[in-house]
C-alpha cells in the first residue's frame, strides 16, 4: 500500500512541478488518480514537508515548497 501512495505522491509532485499550483479537484482530474489516492498522497507530501496548502474560503490550493 505504501508503494502505491508513494507513486501517487510522485505523480502529484511532478504535476505541480510542471504546472504550478493547483486545486485538489484539478489534481484528481489531471493526474487520473482517485480521490482517496490524491488525499493519501497529499498527506505523504505534507509529512515530507514538500507541499504548501493555502485556504481561500472553501477552496484549497496546493503548491510545492
Amino acid at each position: 500500500m505504501s508503494e502505491l501512495i508513494g507513486e501517487a505522491a510522485g505523480k502529484i509532485w511532478h504535476y505541480l512541478d510542471q504546472n504550478g499550483e493547483s486545486s485538489v479537484s484539478k489534481l484528481t482530474t489531471e493526474t487520473g488518480l482517485g480521490k482517496n489516492e490524491v488525499q493519501r498522497a497529499i498527506g505523504w507530501l505534507l509529512k515530507e514537508d514538500k507541499l504548501n496548502i493555502e485556504t481561500n474560503g472553501r477552496s484549497e490550493t496546493l503548491s510545492l515548497k
